[in-house]
């Protein structure tokens, strides 16, 4: 055989094998998508989530099937989607929580740099410090003199041990020195319950979790934790004006899938997550529940990624937090 014939049938064979990634790409998908989330229904990210979920549905024409995984900080659900097929039928719903994750927690079963890949960013918005509305607590100076005249007299509640809110205590316990008893539950939503009833006098809570009963006066919101004050909720002070210099820490929503799903998948993803988070319909559905949309594609998430696990390594490291 000659050479140009060899060449041929090399380029054929290499069309061939091509071809079925190609066909996959295109008709992805072609059965419901999973998408897990590591906490329990009525968390802040829990509800946004949802509704991404449910857009999704329109935008990829199939059936985007929500799935609460709670347990160990969201760590669970994401070691459940690090280790599965790489098919883009199986995505994990994720927050801020898994960047605290990776110096925080003494064993993970998955590394999040090496076994996911981000999709993009969902949403972003700050945690909100709320109390119970009977504390005798106006302002977040009164919070930090409270508890600094009765050290871990208070119990603040968080959604589990290492997630996105438990950091945002320990953060506050550690540039004012308010020392709480931290009481960690298995959601946002209990969380907030017990706030309301009196059985927590605080908690971060996310604003989709907070800023409602806030709104209604079942509790008292103190300030919420974003650099700058959020247009959601504009009349609310930041923790540095309520007195906290340099305190900033923004709860994140993204969507990732296991690493070795394919570039044309992800691309896809990508683009009907964007497309989704865009809408008219998703921003007005997100400003009722405190978060506002973000599109940072895989690339730029996966750069944002990498800095937050800087970040809060640095921070991490700082403060001695560990969970087993």
């Amino acid at each position: 055989m000659s050479k140009l014939s060899d060449i041929a049938v090399a380029a054929s064979f290499a069309a061939v094998t091509v071809l079925p990634l190609h066909v996959c790409a295109q008709s992805y998908p072609t059965k419901p998508v999973r998408m897990l989330i590591g906490f329990p229904p009525g968390s802040s990210s829990d509800v946004v989530g949802r509704v991404v979920a449910t857009k999704l549905t329109e935008t990829l024409g199939r059936a985007v099937v929500f799935d609460n995984r709670p347990g160990a900080g969201g760590n669970i659900a994401a070691e459940v989607v690090a280790k599965s097929a790489p098919d883009g039928y199986t995505l994990l719903y994720a927050n801020t929580g898994i960047a605290v994750a990776v110096s925080a927690y003494e064993k993970l079963g998955y590394d999040v740099l090496r076994d996911l890949v981000p999709i993009g960013e969902a949403a972003a918005g700050p945690h909100i410090l709320i109390v119970n509305p009977s504390l005798p607590v106006r302002s977040v100076k009164d919070l930090i003199a409270l508890a600094k005249s009765k050290p871990r007299a208070l119990n603040v509640a968080s959604s589990g041990s290492g997630n996105s809110d438990h950091f945002a205590y320990e953060l506050f316990r550690s540039m004012t020195g308010a020392e709480m008893v931290h009481v960690p539950y298995k959601g946002g939503g209990q969380a907030t319950l017990d706030v309301i009833t009196g059985q927590m006098a605080a908690y971060f809570a996310g604003m989709a979790a907070g800023l409602p009963q806030a709104r209604a006066g079942k509790v008292r919101a103190l300030a919420v934790t974003s650099g700058k004050r959020t247009p959601i909720a504009p009349d609310i002070a930041t923790m540095i004006e309520a007195g906290v210099p340099g305190y900033e820490h923004v709860l994140w929503n993204a969507v990732f899938a296991p690493a070795a799903t394919s570039k044309e998948v992800v691309s896809r993803l990508d683009a009907e997550l964007a497309k989704a988070v865009n809408t008219a319909e998703l921003r007005e559905r997100f400003a009722a529940v405190g978060v506002e949309p973000q599109s940072r594609t895989s690339e730029e998430m996966a750069r944002y990624l990498k800095a937050e696990i800087d970040k809060y390594g640095k921070i991490v490291r700082a403060i001695g937090l560990k969970i087993d």
